[in-house]
């Protein structure tokens, strides 16, 4: 019994970093395969197949790049070299380029930039699968990068914002796992055409390009009939839409849930003391760094987005086979295969990660992760060296096997992390151009990655490892002073954390409290939510 004379029914200690969401989450949980919930996915499950674009990219111009046919059209040399390194690395520049223009977004919505975006795809595909000169074909891969670039800065944008907060890490996570989906359709395309078409001209290669259009001229079927972000109705005062969509969606169609009122409460103040962008102060960046929290946000968005372009993975994706030529594989149709087996060990790997994001928590994944990355990066150093100097076989395969080792450590982590934590970090009225510094920023550093690595391959071979290794210990020090955690938080909540003094710290400090069920002598049921001694 309490004080009053209330009879305590049931009590429980509630734990989290956010005790108002922690108590809604463990007394009116809503129901995760509720309707609502079920086609919320479904319309996540379309934005996803908007990842598939950079995979097929990355493994398709690293797959094509072994054929003759190809290498003999365009007059390539067989080596990798700066004119190789242009044509991977131009997709890089048309990224960094398109980010300047993410900004639409907050303009128009974040569906229509991702309409936008996929009929552009499907234009610089055509383009590039009819090339009949090198130019021509670099001209077609700018293109089909810069539009590709505006989907899928829009798709992780409109993720975050429209997933439940207790499932964004999995459920916005999931969307760069197809990635690998892309990857393993590039890599059986080619594997496939090599096989069967390499003697009619060059169907081997053409072929493959075409087929590069096919997710995202789905997406742009139908995208254009998909609800808004909530954030962005209410930023362009369409309330009554925003409730109407975390109600159905959120809530599975229960108007009185708590989560829809605090969801609603948290993002209209969040809005009302930082509006949404419009169209006088597009190119104003001081939104970015008026602050010292925003500064702070700012750098976690760019740390991570070089960190997830320049940890070794971006020389292992594009240039597997020259690493597998580096350790004795030479065989054209071994090297396709062990591509094709590549990307499938990936998307295993960084489907499992993405559910356990909101389980471990964003912090913890990446720090293990990256110790992960420096333990099988300085193995297949060592076993390279081994291969090189004494031609072992046995170190040629360890070598190999710890190539894809580090793929699926990289893959658990990072792969599915990489849309999410950017944007969770920056607070609404950032979000658009943050996911902008965000693409320039990757895209500076696949640029290095992509031009450098052919002749960083061809002139030092293994040391190209060490160097990572090195880098990716410098990752993990910055990343466990600096990275805050992200899970069990609505996006607003994160404003107080960015707040503190030492956010880092904050975002990593668990509240209780304590939660109980009451009966009143009248019979009626209440909760009191108290701090726990």
């Amino acid at each position: 019994m309490t004080e009053d004379g209330k009879k305590i029914v049931e009590e429980n200690e509630v734990k989290g970093v956010n005790t108002e969401f922690a108590t809604i989450m463990a007394m009116h949980k809503p129901n995760p395969w509720g309707k609502g919930h079920i086609k919320l996915y479904i319309l996540a499950c379309v934005c996803f197949l908007n990842s598939t674009m950079s995979g097929y990219d990355s493994s398709l111009m690293g797959s094509i790049n072994v054929l003759e046919n190809y290498t003999s059209y365009f007059n390539l040399p067989s080596k990798g070299t700066t004119s190789t390194g242009i044509v991977f690395s131009i997709f890089q520049i048309g990224q960094m380029t398109a980010a300047l223009f993410v900004w639409i977004a907050d303009w128009q919505g974040r569906k229509r930039l991702i309409f936008i975006g996929t009929v552009g795809v499907a234009i610089g595909t055509a383009v590039t699968s009819t090339a009949k000169s090198l130019p021509v074909f670099i001209g077609g891969r700018f293109l089909l990068s810069f539009f590709a670039t505006l989907a899928c800065s829009a798709s992780p944008l409109y993720l975050v914002e429209v997933a439940p907060p207790m499932y964004r890490g999995t459920l916005a996570g999931l969307y760069n796992t197809f990635y690998y989906m892309g990857s393993i359709l590039a890599t059986s395309a080619v594997y496939g055409a090599h096989k069967h078409l390499s003697h009619d001209g060059n169907l081997d290669w053409r072929l493959p390009l075409w087929l590069q259009m096919v997710c995202p001229a789905f997406v742009s079927l139908v995208i254009l009939w998909f609800p808004e972000s909530p954030r962005w109705l209410i930023g362009k005062d369409r309330h009554e839409e925003a409730r109407d969509f975390l109600v159905k969606y959120h809530a599975n169609g229960d108007p009185n849930h708590p989560l829809v009122a605090l969801e609603m409460n948290e993002m209209i103040d969040s809005l009302r003391r930082e509006p949404i962008t419009e169209w006088r102060n597009f190119f104003d960046l001081s939104v970015l760094v008026k602050t010292r929290a925003r500064r702070y946000r700012l750098m976690l968005n760019m740390t991570f987005a070089w960190f997830g372009q320049f940890s070794g993975n971006n020389v292992v994706s594009y240039y597997l086979p020259y690493l597998l030529a580096n350790v004795g594989i030479t065989s054209t149709d071994t090297k396709l295969l062990l591509n094709i087996i590549y990307a499938l060990v990936g998307w295993i790997f960084a489907t499992a990660g993405a559910r356990w994001h909101d389980v471990i928590g964003r912090r913890k994944m990446l720090l293990g992760s990256t110790a992960g990355m420096i333990i099988a990066l300085s193995v297949t150093a060592g076993t390279a060296a081994g291969y090189v100097n004494t031609g072992s076989k046995t170190s040629s395969q360890a070598s190999i096997a710890f190539i894809f080792i580090f793929g699926a450590i990289f893959a658990f982590a990072y792969t599915s992390m990489q849309p999410i934590y950017p944007a969770e970090v920056m607070s609404t009225d950032m979000r658009a151009k943050g996911m902008g510094t965000y693409k320039i920023t990757g895209g500076c550093a696949g640029f290095v990655n992509t031009f450098a690595a052919p002749s960083a391959l061809s002139n030092i071979g293994y040391w190209f490892y060490v160097f990572f290794v090195f880098w990716d210990c410098f990752e993990f020090a910055f990343m466990y002073f600096f990275f805050v955690e992200t899970k069990g938080l609505t996006l607003e909540e994160l404003d107080d954390i960015f707040e503190a003094k030492n956010p880092r710290k904050a975002s990593t400090t668990v509240k209780k409290v304590k939660v109980r069920t009451l009966l009143a002598e009248d019979g009626k049921v209440e909760e009191e939510i108290k701090p726990s001694v």
